[in-house]
């Protein structure tokens, strides 16, 4: 596991992509509508949010290609799990562990009091992060018009 420097965050995009699948497949609220914006508009957001020191970004790797990624934002007291995926290939390895360990520490350093992570309802990684003791805190509701 290692850093990610900002001028490495196009070698996130497979991850996403896999991501946005992941979603459209599970969501109960946007089959079919994730991500709302293009990829490479996602990954200039991340790389400013790394240049800027207001995010950090942990890759998990084999050789050259990123298996997993865990993106932490801290903002005053509060901490965000932005973003922690691993590819379905190297899912049940203890990748999903090692970056969420990286990120309560990291976050805890940062010297935040609470650590938000925000779940597309329908995903059970849910139950992933109830382990750590993480719980349910608000159901926002949303319509299209």
């Amino acid at each position: 596991m290692r850093e990610l420097a900002y001028k490495e965050i196009y070698k996130l995009e497979e991850c996403l992509k896999e991501l946005a699948e992941h979603h459209n497949a599970v969501s109960t609220c946007f089959k079919g509508c994730y991500p709302k914006r293009p990829f490479a508009e996602t990954l200039e957001s991340f790389r400013k949010d790394v240049q800027s020191g207001k995010s950090r970004i942990v890759v998990v790797e084999n050789e050259d290609k990123v298996l997993g990624f865990c993106k932490t934002d801290i903002s005053g007291a509060e901490g965000k799990i932005d973003y922690l995926i691993v590819l379905k290939e190297a899912r049940g390895s203890g990748y999903g562990n090692e970056l969420m360990d990286w990120a309560v520490e990291t976050l805890k350093q940062g010297g935040v009091s609470r650590i938000e992570v925000r779940v597309v309802d329908g995903n059970d990684a849910v139950r992933f992060y109830e382990k750590y003791g993480f719980r349910i805190n608000a159901h926002i509701l949303r319509m299209n018009v």
